[in-house]
């Protein structure tokens, strides 16, 4: 077993061993806003891999209600939006979008998408989600304006998809 194997399962063991409230606060960034997802999940512990709790989190938000899936899309803040530019993202969120270099937009850039998240907004009812993780402004951009294409079926479950994405990168950054 490598260093990394041992350390992600001890965290999966001391985290399988926490009574509900201490699981779901140690878990509660991993889905935005939505404690609700790994509250459910505790009853399936013990989690042996990060892929077991992650498919497990993962199963919940599909058992949820339409309901409890859209309040968790429109749980996700818009892309360099008024939650950035106000500094009240989540530190998660902080440091994803960070990452794709979409704190550092020209006013241009920034006047696009914000343009594109407004269009986004106003065609399907909710905010456009993408894991941005290894992805650039750019693509992002481009990725709004092709989904913009799509129904609000098809976006409804590409918003649930990316979150998926989103939740498992967060597991494996705080798990690791």
């Amino acid at each position: 077993m490598t260093t990394q194997t041992l350390t992600t399962t001890q965290a999966l063991t001391e985290l399988s061993s926490l009574d509900q409230s201490q699981f779901v606060d140690k878990l509660e960034g991993i889905f935005e806003h939505s404690p609700w997802v790994p509250e459910r999940s505790w009853h399936q512990r013990p989690f042996e891999s990060v892929d077991q709790l992650h498919a497990c989190m993962v199963q919940v938000v599909k058992e949820a209600s339409y309901e409890e899936q859209k309040n968790l899309i429109c749980a996700h803040p818009e892309l360099a939006g008024k939650e950035a530019e106000q500094g009240t993202l989540t530190t998660a969120s902080t440091g994803e979008q960070r990452g794709a270099g979409l704190d550092q937009c020209s006013a241009q850039e920034l006047a696009r998408l914000r343009g594109l998240n407004a269009q986004y907004r106003e065609r399907f009812g909710f905010p456009f989600v993408i894991a941005v993780k290894g992805l650039s402004r750019y693509q992002i951009m481009d990725t709004v304006e092709a989904r913009l294409n799509n129904s609000v079926e098809t976006e409804f479950q590409a918003c649930l998809t990316e979150i998926g994405k989103i939740a498992r990168f967060r597991l494996d950054a705080l798990l690791a």
